[in-house]
């Protein structure tokens, strides 16, 4: 039995996960960043974490030819920096962001960052799994922006 898009989409909209902004650095060295909800840790040993980036998305060809990338997981307070990095356009102008230690642009009042190299990528199905050896990482005290039935919600007090 075929399982019905939509009905899968339902399915897993039922799972609240963190919100994040994926970043590399084109050959150009022009910074490139998108929201990303699909992100995990795979392994402690060694820190391993992994993002999947649509075949489609804008940041496919620069993180197809990437080293390094950065995360960055946003707060409750970043909806409006997840909604502007979801849509097309320029991105950074007038964002607030660091340099990690590999490069990568880590926005300002973020939950957590996460820095990582390139280990792997694998295609699978409509997307690329990028997985990332952690090189460096780092939290803040804030609370967890989450994505939960298609909408942005928030942890209760």
């Amino acid at each position: 039995m075929a399982l019905d898009q939509d009905a899968f989409r339902a399915v897993l909209g039922r799972f609240a996960s963190g919100v994040t902004i994926v970043t590399v650095r084109g050959a150009d060295g022009r910074d490139h960043g998108m929201t990303v909800s699909a992100f995990s840790a795979v392994s402690l040993e060694p820190p391993l974490v992994m993002v999947c980036i649509g075949e489609e998305s804008s940041l496919k060809p620069m993180i197809a030819e990437a080293t390094h990338y950065g995360v960055s997981i946003l707060a409750s307070d970043q909806e409006p920096l997840s909604r502007r990095f979801a849509d097309h356009g320029e991105r950074f102008d007038g964002v607030g962001f660091a340099r990690g230690e590999n490069g990568m642009a880590l926005i300002a009042g973020a939950l957590a960052f996460i820095e990582c190299r390139v280990v792997a990528r694998h295609r699978a199905g409509d997307h690329t799994i990028v997985i990332g050896e952690v090189e460096a990482a780092s939290t803040e005290n804030a609370r967890p922006l989450l994505y939960y039935r298609g909408g942005y919600a928030q942890l209760e007090r």
